[in-house]
């Protein structure tokens, strides 16, 4: 009896102890606050786009060729800070946007977080900043925002970089993702672990090949904790995971017309490399290249090959 009540304890406290955090998180990051400590927070700009503010950060000059970047799950424009500026000085003018929901964009109750529906937001802002025609190039699950609207708006694309790209739902097999999706138990648990360092650690050292550790600094920790700490992040991450359904990429890659890249890391653990061949097979007239010691972020775990390799498909100026 004394150790039943010591467990009903120690549950109560613990319950309490996660009611105390998810009722003390700030509703939303304010980017006043933040600004600062943002790579590249210079280069920032917002837009509206229906309703929603869009974050973005713009390298190199307008009237250079435009590359549109567009990151993954739980991502940022973070993750292009280093070849971003690189390709600007390759001669093309180079836009980074955040996608609904992550980053410093706005993380509407309404919006769905679909595949669908973000590659319907990316198109609308390309038109509400100007831009008719752009190369793009997603990296993860933002590889599936850039083939869809490839697939379904292909006028507004020029050429197509997919890099370790979504493609199908295998991602969300991960025990975690499993989780979240069950109607209470990802409202406790994703809080719990968006304010944990050492969960954010772990997933880096999954996300990263072994050999690319040292990147995992404190800097890079907080930048990719910092727009997913408060209520309205952890909300659209547990969206996104429960409207997750990208196996039209895979079904319709071979309707994909654009001339594409794809590349990938040759140890992702996170979209793993069978999915590239597959992209590679479907999709005429692609070129496939590996990294060697890489894994799911190229554009951060070897940037300089690169910007090399999108230089030279892309024809740099």
């Amino acid at each position: 009896m004394k150790k039943r009540n010591i467990a009903i304890a120690l549950g109560g406290a613990g319950a309490l102890a996660v009611a105390v955090t998810i009722a003390r998180r700030a509703k939303s990051v304010e980017w006043d606050d933040v600004a600062s400590l943002v790579p590249h927070s210079d280069k920032s700009h917002f837009v509206n786009v229906d309703g929603a503010r869009v974050h973005y950060q713009e390298f190199g000059v307008a009237s250079d060729p435009t590359l549109l970047l567009v990151h993954g799950y739980t991502a940022s424009v973070y993750v292009w800070k280093t070849v971003a500026p690189l390709l600007a000085e390759r001669g093309f003018h180079v836009i980074a946007v955040d996608l609904l929901g992550f980053g410093y964009s706005e993380k509407p109750v309404s919006f769905d977080y679909t595949i669908a529906s973000q590659a319907r937001m990316v198109s609308r802002f390309m038109e509400r900043i100007g831009i008719a025609k752009a190369t793009l190039i997603g990296n993860s699950y933002g590889g599936a925002v850039a083939a869809t609207i490839a697939l379904d708006e292909p006028a507004r694309v020029e050429k197509l970089v997919l890099v370790d790209a979504v493609i199908n739902d295998e991602a969300t097999r991960h025990p975690l993702l499993r989780l979240a999706k069950l109607r209470g138990v990802g409202e406790v648990l994703t809080p719990l672990l968006a304010r944990s360092p050492q969960f954010f650690r772990m997933r880096m050292r999954a996300t990263l090949a072994k050999s690319n550790h040292h990147l995992i600094t404190l800097e890079r920790l907080a930048a990719v904790r910092r727009p997913l700490s408060a209520a309205d992040g952890h909300r659209s991450v547990l969206a996104t995971s429960r409207a997750w359904d990208a196996q039209r990429i895979e079904r319709d890659a071979h309707l994909i017309s654009q001339p594409t890249l794809i590349l990938w890391g040759d140890s992702d653990q996170v979209i793993k490399i069978h999915n590239g061949y597959k992209l590679h097979q479907e999709i005429e007239g692609s070129r496939f290249v590996i990294f060697k010691d890489c894994g799911h972020v190229p554009q951060e775990e070897k940037s300089e090959p690169f910007v090399q390799l999108v230089s030279t498909f892309l024809g740099a100026p």
